[in-house]
């Protein structure tokens, strides 16, 4: 949640902020709600010196021995209304604050304004694509000739949009999961396997709600969801906490199985394995402090890509322009990764800078050095990779002529010393 301070010193800036990004939302609502809120304290401020002042002349008439009933009954009428009068300014507040949780971060400066992803400027590449002497095929198909990926059978169980691992398939997708969670603990994350249901209040304080409800898979009975990224878990970790800022900054990563609706997917994406309703996922967390928090991110995408490194697969770094930000991101850097297959690049981590958004809205801050006045801490969060993708990423670029997939050298130990993929 951005602070409101900034809606009412400063409502032109995120009036522009939001349209950078390219929503709409009802300022002139928020103005009406403003003013209602101001005119309520000044009213309220001006009964409670009244009742300050009979509350002096209730003393004095006592003192002096005169009869102080009626001052009396009038104060207490008085009270009345003042708690009356509070009770509507928390009812306009809380209104006030609803309005505000829908709406966006504030884009950082540095973000490019753009209208869309193909205003997104290229940041860097690693690697080469590939060279086959044959026509590469897409993953879905490669997984169903191996007999390691089955969709139909996955669609009888559940529907469609979910996958039947089999064999080798789901080897490879414990063997990822299980590199990456090494990977990251290398470069000093901690590890951490978290609920993957949880309330309401922890996704509020990430962001996917109360916006974005509609994408979250509920538990009716429970008031609990599905969790749509380890983010939301890992995150509120330190809800309603202060954090010691000598500890800064915490890294966490969490494996995690994450469920979404991905109910504006279509098209080719919804193939195999990129937009799925169940997939895995390892998370990066960090919590900084607001001086480091852009080092942080810079440090995030070098953690991130570093595996598509070891893995040895070419990816690209883009930064998201203004209107491809996510609701919470205040800057975001997409790693892409290339799919023969696929003929271009496709998103396998998204690593953002929340700023203060988050804590805000989770009431997370910590205290420097460890004493003194508390502040809202910073939060990011990124895919360390998304695991589906990246056994897509594997297949289409490891691919051999026979039909086979080659085992990327630094998987092999995970997969129990296997070297090539073979047909079920």
């Amino acid at each position: 949640m951005i602070d409101i301070k900034l809606l009412r010193e400063d409502l032109d800036g995120v009036k522009k902020a939001v349209a950078n990004r390219g929503g709409t939302f009802d300022f002139e609502a928020v103005a009406r709600l403003e003013k209602r809120r101001r005119e309520l304290l000044a009213a309220v401020e001006k009964d409670k010196a009244t009742r300050n002042t009979v509350s002096a002349e209730i003393a004095e008439l006592k003192k002096s021995g005169r009869d102080a009933q009626d001052t009396i009954v009038e104060m207490r009428q008085l009270s009345d209304h003042i708690k009356e009068c509070d009770g509507h300014v928390a009812e306009v507040e809380a209104e006030l604050r609803e309005m505000v949780m829908r709406l966006p971060n504030i884009p950082d400066a540095s973000v490019p304004i753009g209208a869309g992803e193909e205003d997104n400027p290229e940041v860097r590449r690693w690697g080469s694509a590939p060279e086959f002497g044959f026509e590469p095929k897409a993953h879905w198909d490669i997984g169903s000739d191996l007999g390691i990926l089955d969709f139909e059978r996955a669609a009888k169980i559940a529907k469609s949009r979910f996958t039947l691992y089999l064999g080798a398939g789901a080897k490879l997708e414990r063997a990822l999961i299980n590199f990456m969670l090494d990977a990251h603990a290398e470069r000093g994350y901690t590890e951490v396997f978290p609920p993957i249901l949880a309330s309401g209040e922890s996704l509020t304080a990430t962001g996917q709600l109360p916006k974005f409800e509609e994408e979250l898979f509920r538990c009716r009975d429970d008031n609990l969801y599905l969790i749509p990224t380890a983010e939301v878990s890992v995150t509120n970790i330190y809800r309603d906490e202060v954090i010691d800022g000598t500890l800064l900054p915490l890294k966490y990563c969490a494996y995690t199985p994450c469920f979404r609706r991905e109910a504006g997917a279509y098209g080719k994406e919804t193939r195999g394995l990129i937009r799925q309703h169940q997939f895995n996922k390892v998370e990066l967390v960090k919590f900084a402090a607001p001086e480091t928090s852009y080092d942080e991110l810079e440090g995030m995408v070098v953690d991130a890509t570093r595996i598509l490194e070891l893995l040895d697969i070419h990816y690209r770094v883009i930064e998201l322009c203004t209107a491809d930000l996510g609701f919470a991101a205040a800057k975001t850097y997409d790693v892409e990764v290339w799919l023969p297959g696929f003929g271009g690049f496709k998103e396998i981590s998204s690593c953002s800078n929340c700023v203060d958004f988050q804590a805000r809205r989770g009431n997370m801050k910590f205290r420097p050095d460890g004493k003194g006045k508390s502040r809202l801490v910073h939060t990011l969060n990124g895919s360390g990779l998304a695991i589906g993708r990246t056994v897509a990423a594997v297949l289409e670029n490891f691919q051999q002529k026979d039909g086979t997939v080659v085992v990327p050298e630094k998987l092999r130990p995970y997969m129990g010393g296997l070297e090539i993929i073979e047909p079920r």
